[in-house]
């Protein structure tokens, strides 16, 4: 079959605790027959078999505890190319062609720099050695089966991209290649409501935008890993389901922007208030309610031991307001505003991968002698507080910055 006949490539990554048998691994099988079937080029990732992982891991611990790192991902590769193996003699049953790829084959796709146990991918060499090795192997009627998980560097040592990194494998490829879907094959039927172990009748979502699925997996959500969705492009559609709901389960669908600095909000004000219990969360809402009802739009709160306060953007008399319900209600001492502030916003993927990054984009303030009035960092955003007429020339040296860190 030619690539011409494709209508387009799907990569599928399966899970290690799906793959935990010989009859789910048969179970995989049929499924890649049933795509093909439909004139679809598929692209095989899988992950070590369930347990796998930590059990090497917790082997090299008991060796030697200061195991070099590259030592490490060698050894931990092992169970990503046993797994590669097993599905392919299973495909081959099926009387289907598998080509196993892994970090030996001469044609390996996925080089990343050094950082041995949370590697990066090289996205020009990645982009062009998947083409290049993957391509080929499709257009000859073949299903390349690729080790997830792993990475080589360009001197040739074996890598691994983090833990739950065979999503970030599968996610990856999906954006070298150009598809329109990644299917993540996982031993529940997509994302829920809530974790279906720690609460009561969760609910199946359908549907979730990049920034969504980005702040659950950020907050511990245990679907997808965090650094897979950096990967995510305009177009590429992630489906998280289970071997029996193929055409179901959730679909991630709106990458994470690349990263961006802007001011906004010019008109914010600091709102402080001291001897208040924020333990007591009636009287944060109190508080949440009367800003709301000058019209006002609260930015970002931090709360202290003895204090709260408010970033917050319009509204009229919130601090006379503020200070009415606080001596009415004696939820608090004192409230303090102070105005003219602006907000600098800096958002992007994989902000939260990068080491330093708030004192990256912080030290050029304090040298240039621009005052914080608060900082709110989350994962891929960072929200900073300055003086209205320095918010111009405070973003132009964060955005200095970046340009720093990403070169």
């Amino acid at each position: 079959m030619n690539k011409s006949e494709f209508s387009e490539i799907v990569v599928i990554k399966f899970g290690g605790s799906v793959l935990d048998d010989g009859q789910a691994i048969g179970q995989a099988a049929a499924l890649i027959t049933r795509i093909l079937g439909k004139g679809v080029g598929v692209v095989v990732v899988v992950s070590a078999m369930k347990g796998v992982t930590d059990n090497l891991l917790t082997l090299s611990r008991g060796v030697n505890p200061n195991m070099e790192a590259s030592l490490v991902d060698e050894l931990l590769s092992s169970g990503e190319k046993t797994s590669a193996r097993l599905v392919a003699a299973s495909l081959a049953q099926h009387g289907l062609r598998p080509v196993v790829i892994d970090t030996d084959t001469p044609g390996w796709p996925i080089i990343t720099d050094d950082r041995h146990q949370d590697a990066n991918p090289i996205m020009d060499i990645t982009r062009q050695r998947s083409r290049e090795a993957l391509l080929p192997i499709i257009e000859r009627g073949e299903i390349p089966i690729v080790c997830g998980f792993l990475g080589r560097t360009t001197t040739g040592k074996v890598t691994t991209l983090g833990r739950g990194g065979s999503d970030t494998t599968a996610v990856l490829l999906g954006n070298c290649l150009g598809s329109r879907e990644v299917v993540l094959i996982k031993d529940v039927d997509g994302v829920f409501s809530s974790d279906p172990g720690k609460v009561k009748n969760p609910r199946l979502i359908e549907s979730l935008n990049g920034e969504e699925a980005e702040l659950l997996a950020a907050g511990g959500a245990k679907f997808l890993h965090l650094k897979a969705l950096s990967y995510q492009t305009p177009g590429l559609k992630i489906r998280v389901t289970s071997l029996q709901k193929l055409d179901a389960g959730t679909v991630i669908e709106g990458d994470i922007p690349e990263t961006k600095v802007e001011v906004a909000h010019v008109e914010t004000s600091m709102v402080t208030i001291v001897g208040v219990d924020p333990t007591r969360i009636e009287s944060v809402l109190a508080i949440v309610n009367t800003i709301r009802e000058c019209n006002a739009r609260i930015l970002a709160l931090s709360l202290e031991p003895a204090s709260v306060i408010f970033y917050v953007c319009g509204g009229q008399e919130v601090l006379d307001r503020v200070h009415h319900v606080l001596v009415g209600e004696k939820i608090g001492k004192a409230v303090s505003s102070f105005d003219g502030l602006a907000m600098i916003s800096i958002r992007g993927k994989a902000l939260e991968t990068q080491p330093g990054i708030v004192q990256r984009v912080t030290q050029p303030l304090a040298r240039s002698g621009i005052n914080l009035f608060g900082i709110v960092t989350i994962q891929s955003s960072v929200r900073m507080f300055v003086s209205a007429d320095q918010a111009q020339r405070a973003s132009k040296l964060v955005k200095e910055a970046m340009m720093v860190g990403e070169q």
